[in-house]
């Protein structure tokens, strides 16, 4: 069976995160959608929350699958019998960073990670720019799954 992982904080998914969850799986029998568990980070939505979300907005995929870890992502992928790491590209400054992390995971385990270019349509997008967006009143509807739109502007309402 050909698995992949596609990682990520995912706080909270966007209509990006959908379109390369939704490329890989048309490419891997399975894909693990590894939401990173980072106690360093406060997150807007907790681990579980973003799970939630990420179940609800891949329900439509039959071979996608949404779990949390923490440490390495080989670690994970080792666990989760996945030989292969999908991650998204929106810009060359992403790639400079994605590269580094990708030479290391092959060196430490063997995972390959591809890189998969960002629709254009997504290419400017960040969680971290819809919730701005939100937070000042705009509307990021275009840019997420409308039930996630809803919970952004309860929970930025609530602080």
């Amino acid at each position: 069976m050909r698995r992949a992982v596609c990682p990520g904080s995912f706080d909270p998914v966007t209509n990006g995160h959908l379109d390369i969850i939704g490329r890989a799986s048309r490419l891997f029998d399975e894909v693990i959608v590894g939401v990173l568990i980072n106690n360093s980070k406060t997150g807007l939505f907790t681990v579980s929350e973003r799970i939630d979300m990420l179940r609800e907005a891949t329900a439509k995929y039959g071979n996608v699958r949404v779990e949390s870890f923490h440490g390495l992502l080989v670690d994970f992928c080792r666990t989760q019998d996945a030989a292969v790491v999908i991650k998204g590209l929106r810009a060359v400054s992403d790639f400079d960073y994605e590269l580094q992390m990708a030479q290391m995971n092959i060196g430490l385990s063997g995972v390959e990670t591809l890189f998969m270019p960002t629709n254009p349509l997504y290419s400017f997008l960040s969680s971290s720019l819809v919730k701005d967006v939100v937070k000042w009143g705009g509307d990021a509807s275009p840019y997420v799954p409308d039930f996630v739109g809803e919970r952004l502007v309860t929970r930025l309402q609530q602080t």
